[in-house]
């Protein structure tokens, strides 16, 4: 196919070519997309090199990628390792079927991962019609485009934090308290962590700078749902230091027994799922970083007035 001097094909027109891709059923990296669909759309040196206003990253590059994320997001494909990833039975149903020639957003609402992702999308941005949509304001188009990736980020966040160590899980809690404002110093913080050998408590930290209170914490590195039995035996310990106090954290998510179970009781324990982990690392900056930043300015009419 042939497109013109600058129109590259946006990210829907690269999800089933990408996927066609797959078929193989062999692992396949971002960089071999890149080269592969470039060649299959006949794209020029310049269209290839072309970047984004940022100058950061090129066009090419940004389109197949979220081509890729929502067919991931959709489950046609998964990842393996970080930029490493193949078709799954979803995705090959899809290119066996003779009357599929294209994919976009639109088809991919058939599936419910898919279309819990959008529905969370709409949760988080503000008026929500089709990203798509020329209807919306560019300042719209940038939050929800915003909301995507801040979902996608937290995504690889949660596999990363599942896929390390406890050590490591520790060290993430410790830095994420401290950044919030809990546990003094990094030192004082690291010290608290992991020293408690109670039974259902993973360590105590500072409340405040000045330790005038104490939380007890257990953390977990789970797949499972945290039932209700495993605060019932938090609740204990904290019985046995006489502490009101307690922050339980899990990498999975927690029953609606458990929740109902902590907001019975007098003690005041704070759930932390793994959406919420990766929303504070995101909001206090564990374990990301800044890649751009753009200021959104407007006339300032109080200036122009007083003319």
């Amino acid at each position: 196919m042939k497109v013109g001097v600058l129109m590259i094909p946006g990210y829907q027109e690269f999800m089933y070519p990408l996927l066609k891709l797959l078929e193989d059923r062999n692992e396949h990296t971002l960089r071999d997309a890149y080269i592969q669909l470039a060649d299959e759309f006949n794209l020029s040196e310049e269209q290839r090199e072309k970047l984004l206003p940022s100058g950061k990253q090129k066009i090419l590059h940004n389109r197949i990628g979220w081509a890729r994320t929502y067919l991931k997001k959709a489950g046609l494909l998964k990842i393996v390792r970080r930029g490493v990833f193949v078709i799954t039975e979803a995705g090959l149903d899809v290119l066996e079927n003779p009357r599929v020639i294209a994919i976009d957003n639109a088809f991919l609402m058939q599936y419910e991962e898919f279309r819990e992702f959008k529905n969370k999308e709409k949760i988080i941005a503000p008026p929500k019609v089709d990203p798509d949509d020329n209807s919306i304001t560019p300042l719209e188009k940038i939050e929800q485009s915003y909301a995507v990736l801040k979902d996608e980020i937290k995504e690889e966040l949660l596999e990363k934090v599942k896929s390390g160590t406890p050590l490591f899980f520790e060290r993430i809690v410790v830095e994420l308290l401290v950044a919030m404002g809990y546990g003094g110093s990094m030192k004082d913080a690291g010290q608290a962590i992991g020293r408690s050998g109670d039974e259902g408590i993973d360590g105590i930290i500072k409340e405040d700078i000045l330790g005038l209170d104490m939380i007890y914490l257990q953390a977990k590195r789970w797949e499972n749902t945290v039932t209700r039995p495993e605060l019932q035996k938090f609740a204990g310990s904290l019985d046995g230091q006489r502490a009101k106090k307690g922050v339980f954290i899990t990498t999975s998510n927690f029953s609606e027994g458990a929740k109902d179970y902590v907001n019975m009781i007098d003690k005041k324990i704070i759930l932390i799922d793994g959406d919420a982990l990766t929303d504070y690392m995101f909001a206090y900056n564990i374990g990301v970083s800044q890649e751009e930043s753009f200021v959104i300015k407007k006339v300032d009419e109080d200036f122009f007035e007083s003319e």
